[in-house]
């Protein structure tokens, strides 16, 4: 029996798709073992939003070379996309699968046994038609939350970013495949589903006017063994009245909501070619808070952006303490090869980009405590996954549907059910103690 390692590299999207091919490669009969030890085969799901992320992504394709020489080391994924020749060249990869192509994996595997010369299979993703690749789970390494990948490809083409040249075009996945692996998965005992693609709030730009991303939420809730529905990021413009209104009246859905800003400024804004303002932004979180009671908002936001001034920066501060975010996952700007932003004008320092990058998260923080802060003294229900030590003691921890991480003691197994109880203050960090 051959064995086979494979390593993860990326974004939600790329973990759903790892675990699809680790379980095509359990079915043709291989042998799945850590990436850690010796293999026959060795897959790097690569990931390329940035430059380090391509560094990160040859840097694991050569560690598996080095793990066992003889192997065959695969490298698919958006490194492998976008840097194809690259990928060729490189003496370390034996075989290049370019998204769109991993559901040939097990085949294009074996062709390389049979004719070591056979290994190149990446899609023109950009300018061929492209149908969604249908790729399937029945579990997943999470014990009590599946991620369940929805659509692929993005039409937006902000001006730092390749995944458009990476991912392709908008391509939205069949509802009935949906359906049917949301079953499987709640069959096997899965009760929380996050909905995620590249571009989640285009699911359903490509297929009837009656579907599209609330349509899909709405379905996926009349499956009953399915407890909780998480979403992955949206853009703010689909978040209109009727779409937090309808998403309210779903009771499974979780009040927390990822919404992309990037920057508060509406001139920084322009440069990275985003569709919105930020005051189209500000709407939509209000509109959260209208229909739902204390939801839980998150943001990515970009620091350092060709061309941001001091004043730009100090609005975009200003702009996210008036939204008053959960949680900010903050970025210094990185200039990606071949996109619009690289060659812009007025690149700014790194310190600069460091100064501001801490100003940013010591904000997030900050609100980030008082937002959890709320909880406390309130009846949550938690949905307990796994067992940790914190400061010496056992305890389970789990999340509410805001997905606030809270622990309890217990010499019972809680892994995966959920649980009613008091939060009573803060216990390490973020974690909260709840009482029974």
């Amino acid at each position: 029996m051959k064995k086979a390692a494979l390593h993860n590299l990326g974004c939600k999207v790329n973990a759903y798709e790892t675990e699809a091919m680790q379980q095509m490669l359990e079915i043709a009969g291989y042998e799945i073992v850590p990436f850690t030890e010796a293999a026959d085969v060795y897959i790097v799901n690569t990931c390329s939003v940035t430059n380090m992320a391509d560094r990160k992504s040859r840097q694991m394709l050569h560690k598996a070379k080095h793990k066992n020489p003889d192997s065959v080391v695969v490298a698919t994924g958006c490194y492998a996309q976008t840097k194809e020749e690259e990928a060729l060249l490189d003496p370390a990869i034996d075989v290049v699968i370019g998204n769109n192509k991993k559901h040939e994996l097990v085949e294009r595997i074996d062709a390389f046994f049979k004719d070591d010369t056979d290994n190149e299979y990446v899609a023109d993703i950009n300018n061929e038609p492209q149908q969604y690749e249908e790729l399937f789970l029945s579990r997943t390494a999470e014990h009590t939350r599946a991620f369940i990948k929805v659509q692929d490809g993005c039409n937006q083409f902000c001006s730092y970013c390749v995944i458009p040249y990476a991912r392709g075009r908008v391509r939205s996945r069949k509802l009935k495949n949906i359906l049917a692996e949301v079953n499987r998965l709640a069959d096997n005992g899965f009760k929380e589903i996050v909905l995620t693609g590249i571009h989640l709030s285009s699911y359903g730009v490509d297929l009837s006017e009656e579907e599209n991303l609330l349509s899909l939420i709405k379905e996926v809730h009349k499956i009953e063994k399915i407890e909780r529905i998480r979403l992955g990021s949206l853009e703010p413009k689909i978040v209109t009245d009727e779409f937090a209104e309808e998403l309210s009246k779903l009771s499974k859905v979780c009040p927390h909501f990822h919404l992309s800003l990037q920057s508060g400024c509406n001139e920084t804004l322009k440069r990275m070619n985003r569709k919105y303002t930020a005051e189209e932004y500000k709407a939509g979180c209000d509109r959260l808070r209208k229909y739902f009671k204390h939801p839980a908002i998150t943001t990515d936001v970009i620091v350092g952006f060709p061309g941001e001034t001091e004043d730009e920066f100090n609005i975009t501060k200003k702009f996210l303490e008036d939204v008053h975010f959960y949680e900010m996952h903050i970025f210094k700007y990185s200039p990606r090869r071949g996109t619009r932003a690289e060659r812009m004008p007025n690149q700014v320092d790194n310190q600069i980009k460091a100064a501001r990058s801490a100003q940013l998260i010591e904000l997030g923080n900050r609100m980030s405590e008082e937002y959890r802060e709320y909880y406390t003294d309130t009846i949550q229900t938690v949905l307990f996954e796994e067992e940790v030590t914190i400061n010496g003691e056992k305890y389970f921890t789990g999340y509410t549907m805001e997905y606030v991480k809270v622990a309890v003691k217990s010499d019972k197994d809680l892994s995966n059910q959920f649980i009613d109880g008091k939060i009573v203050g803060k216990l390490q960090d973020d974690v909260y103690l709840m009482e029974r």
